[in-house]
């Protein structure tokens, strides 16, 4: 006897939609933020399953008046979070003055990392020099705070005489290996497979340096995620594995990755990662969260997935219009604020910074990046001035050069 097994009505697909669209007026009162100080902080050896609120939670350190509250409280002293402010002023002013450059066209393509500065300072300020980073184009922070030189960075976005990298490279996908930043992938979530496997092999070197990695929210749903995720676990890989969700992956919004119906923390449950999602925002919060991770991962107990909950201020990119895409004036109404803004008022709540420190600061960074760029100008940019000579294209790919390129470079008669 047969039985009939059709719908009452026909199938449909469910297309995740943005809540705003140009034209309407930022709104983010639909945005649950916990009180700053009010999210518990585990022990550093806890199981993963005893904290799985933490991946839907949000770690908050500094309040509206800038004041540090609550367990995750890192207790930095005021010349350290110094530091920190002045590394997130000069990745910001490094930032204008080459979006200015390529806008004149002195470079061909140039990612801002505006709202998000305190990602690549405070996790570099948590994490060890020898450390190695593998990030994306928007943490160019962790060489700034590295200090790695800004004459270089520039040299390689301008692809001239004195790229570091031989014009091999699009202009922000830097490598670094002496201040331990892996090179970037156009790919992201190549990162994530990469930093695994690094982290896997100091481990198996009894090494003591840990990987971390970083990727936007919408590589996510790529594979190489889910691969990473799976090694990390089964191995217990020491890594720290970011997620840096600023809302939106070039022109689509978090909700294609499946942003609407969990956290981006909440996936790495399923692989007994532990996951902390932390306000991106807060210099403070970011650095006592991936300092948390690092210690776990010191200690031989794995992984630590981190989603760094923040707001893209900026286009994707010097090609990118997000008015297209998003309302005006969005960025400002982005209820976590600037992180620069938010880490001079805690530093102010402290007795250790006015105003006039904060417009002093601001002049010498933009001083600090204005003789940087006119040194990297001088060795050329696109177009103007020399370039790496053809006789470097042989170098730096193999350790020793097989027969067929040795063969390619005499016939090229270098």
């Amino acid at each position: 006897m047969s039985t009939n097994r059709r719908n009452a009505r026909g199938l449909t697909l469910h297309v995740p939609q943005p809540a705003r669209r140009p034209g309407d007026p930022p709104d983010f009162r639909d945005m649950a933020l916990p009180e700053a100080g009010s999210v518990r902080r585990p022990e550093n050896d806890a199981p993963a399953a005893s904290m799985r609120e933490l991946a839907f939670d949000l770690i908050r350190v500094l309040d509206a008046e800038g004041r540090a509250l609550g367990p995750w409280d890192p207790g930095l002293d005021p010349e350290t979070l110094k530091g920190g402010l002045r590394n997130m002023l000069l990745t910001r002013a490094f930032d204008e003055r080459m979006f200015r450059a390529q806008r004149q066209g002195k470079t061909s393509f140039y990612v801002k990392c505006t709202g998000e500065e305190a990602v690549a300072a405070a996790q570099a300020l948590a994490l060890a020099d020898d450390d190695m980073c593998f990030p994306t184009y928007r943490q160019q922070g962790l060489l700034i705070a590295r200090g790695y030189p800004l004459v270089d960075m520039m040299c390689q976005i301008y692809s001239n005489v004195r790229d570091p990298l031989k014009g091999r490279q699009m202009p922000v996908m830097y490598s670094a290996r002496d201040h331990g930043f892996f090179s970037i992938s156009g790919n992201l979530g190549t990162q994530f497979s990469q930093a695994v496997g690094w982290a896997m092999a100091s481990a198996y070197k009894h090494d003591d340096k840990l990987a971390a990695a970083w990727i936007g929210e919408g590589s996510t749903a790529e594979g190489d995620f889910h691969y990473a995720l799976t090694l990390a676990s089964v191995y217990r890989a020491p890594v720290l594995l970011n997620i840096v969700n600023n809302q939106w992956a070039i022109s689509t919004f978090q909700g294609i990755a499946n942003g609407e119906d969990a956290t981006f923390a909440a996936r790495a449950i399923g692989y007994g990662i532990p996951a902390l999602r932390v306000d991106g925002n807060d210099f403070l919060a970011v650095y006592a969260v991936t300092r948390w991770a690092a210690e776990r991962a010191r200690n031989n107990l794995g992984p630590t997935l981190i989603e760094l909950f923040t707001y893209r201020g900026e286009g994707h990119s010097t090609s990118d219009d997000p008015s297209r895409y998003r309302p005006a004036g969005e960025a400002h109404a982005w209820p976590l604020g600037d992180p620069i803004a938010r880490l001079a008022a805690h530093l102010e709540q402290l007795g250790a910074w006015s105003v006039q420190d904060q417009a002093a600061l601001e002049v010498e960074v933009a001083a600090e990046v204005k003789a940087a760029g006119k040194e990297a100008e001088s060795f050329g940019t696109l177009g103007v001035g020399q370039r790496p000579s053809a006789e470097t294209m042989f170098d730096d790919v193999y350790k020793e050069l097989p027969w067929h390129l040795r063969l390619q470079r005499r016939q090229a008669g270098i």
